[in-house]
């Protein structure tokens, strides 16, 4: 570390105080670094922001990570700061000059740091940029809390709970703009849809650099369900109940579109009509993905129903989109699935509005068709069923996964806009059929590498296209 006390340094900004080879080394080993497989050139602290002056000091850290070619990634390390007395051993990064740097995220005093300048709108500036805090007034001050606990199932982000009052998101992964995840709570809670869980704050970072968002806070839904867990337990214990319950997803998920779709004066989130263009970039996007995991398929007796089949999923695939696309773009979640819902008092919450993190944050927030949403939602369904026999050693009713689509569709379609599909029976099922063959050979190529065992759900899928009848 410098040779100047630690804490005066970062007080001052002094991006030059932390050891940035201990850094590299903890944040490459952390859930949340996005590029594991990839050689990391050099990092660099660009930025640090002191947002709590005392014992601890509380900094926000800004460190670039340089690959080759030229690219870089920037994330977000809130920091605390102790001295090495106290013996402090949670999410330690390194030690050093009398002082432990650990993650602040597992210290309560941290996180009530955060939430305290949340609460003050607080602006505070760094060496080469401002964090800049809001709060929604509607919702009370957000500390001091009793109790605070890190969320330790996050892979891409880090979240951590206050007295089951508020969760704090923090977005590791730094990117310009605004994270869509804010853009889309912010819409949809001006636009009164119930179903969200409240935004109450967020925080920012602004330099010449970048504009990100570095993360948000919001109402914690007390007693609710994990969708996926409460789907899983549900089959296994043959809860009746819980069709219904789909059916009613389905109605939040229609009434979800609807509400994106409601305002034309916005650019944002102004529907949109498909053009030739993106019908046509949609279908070739797929076809690429198509031919090149055929390609490489390897010999596994799981693949067989498909084997030497690459040519008939892209015939499959062209036959879909000659019927054309119809209906209209608009903000969609994008990455919808049963992980994504809670489940409680309140009915059905929906979670998690950035996308897909591996995806750039432009493409995150492109206008897509509201099936694609219905589909990923549908391929949840699918794999749900399938984690009873693999993960509970339990058995599925033969036409559970049928009754669930079925009972979902006629929700969702009883509460979305109909303008915003493709006016046919037949250009609606083709369509969502599109959107699934493109989730189910994503999720084959993503089994294959990291889950064999798994293999078998998106091969079901892709059969079962392949022998349905075009609408």
């Amino acid at each position: 570390m410098a040779a100047t006390d630690l804490v005066t340094a970062l007080r001052a900004g002094d991006t030059t105080a932390l050891p940035e080879g201990e850094l590299a080394a903890w944040t490459e080993r952390q859930r949340w670094f996005a590029s594991k497989a990839r050689d990391v050139g050099e990092f660099h602290v660009l930025d640090v922001v002191a947002v709590r002056d005392g014992d601890p000091l509380v900094a926000i850290v800004v460190l670039e990570a340089r690959f080759g070619a030229g690219t870089h990634e920037l994330y977000q390390l809130p920091i605390g700061v102790r001295p090495q007395e106290e013996g402090w051993a949670d999410g330690v990064i390194c030690t050093g000059g009398g002082y432990v740097v650990y993650d602040a995220l597992t210290d309560p005093a941290g996180n009530a740091a955060i939430a305290e300048r949340l609460g003050a709108n607080a602006e505070v500036a760094g060496p080469t940029g401002c964090v800049h805090m809001q709060w929604d007034p509607r919702f009370g001050h957000p500390g001091p809390a009793a109790e605070t606990r890190l969320v330790s199932t996050e892979q891409s982000n880090s979240s951590v709970v206050f007295d089951d009052r508020f969760v704090l998101k923090v977005f590791r992964r730094l990117e310009p703009g605004t994270n869509p995840e804010l853009e889309m709570l912010r819409f949809l809670s001006a636009h009164e849809f119930g179903n969200i869980a409240a935004l109450a704050g967020w925080y920012g970072y602004t330099s010449e650099l970048i504009d990100a968002t570095l993360g948000i806070m919001q109402r914690f839904v007390v007693g609710a369900r994990d969708g996926w867990e409460l789907v899983l337990d549900a089959l296994v214990g043959g809860d009746e109940s819980l069709l219904g319950l789909l059916a009613e997803l389905g109605a939040v998920t229609g009434r979800m579109h609807t509400s994106l779709a409601s305002d034309s004066s916005d650019p944002d989130f102004a529907p949109e009509e498909p053009s030739d263009e993106s019908v046509s970039l949609l279908t070739a996007t797929i076809d690429e993905q198509i031919e090149r995991l055929f390609l490489d398929l390897p010999e596994l007796d799981a693949l067989a129903p498909i084997a030497g089949r690459g040519e008939e999923v892209r015939d499959l695939l062209q036959s879909l989109s000659h019927t054309g696309v119809g209906g209209k773009l608009i903000r969609c979640h994008g990455d919808y699935h049963l992980a994504q819902t809670i489940y409680g008092a309140e009915g059905w919450t929906v979670l998690d509005f950035e996308g897909e993190p591996a995806r750039p944050l432009l493409e995150r927030r492109r206008k897509r068709s509201p099936l694609r949403d219905v589909a990923g939602m549908l391929r949840s369904f699918a794999y749900v069923a399938s984690a009873v026999v693999i993960l509970r050693h339990a058995t599925v009713p033969p036409d559970w996964e049928a009754s669930a689509r079925e009972r979902f569709l006629g929700g969702f379609l009883g509460e979305i806009d109909r303008a915003l599909l493709p006016a046919g029976q037949a250009g609606m099922e083709n369509l969502l059929a599109i959107f699934e063959l493109e989730r189910a050979i994503y999720e084959l190529r993503y089994e294959l590498n990291h889950r064999p065992e798994w293999v078998t759900v998106p091969v079901a899928g892709i059969v079962r296209l392949l022998e349905q009848e075009l609408a």
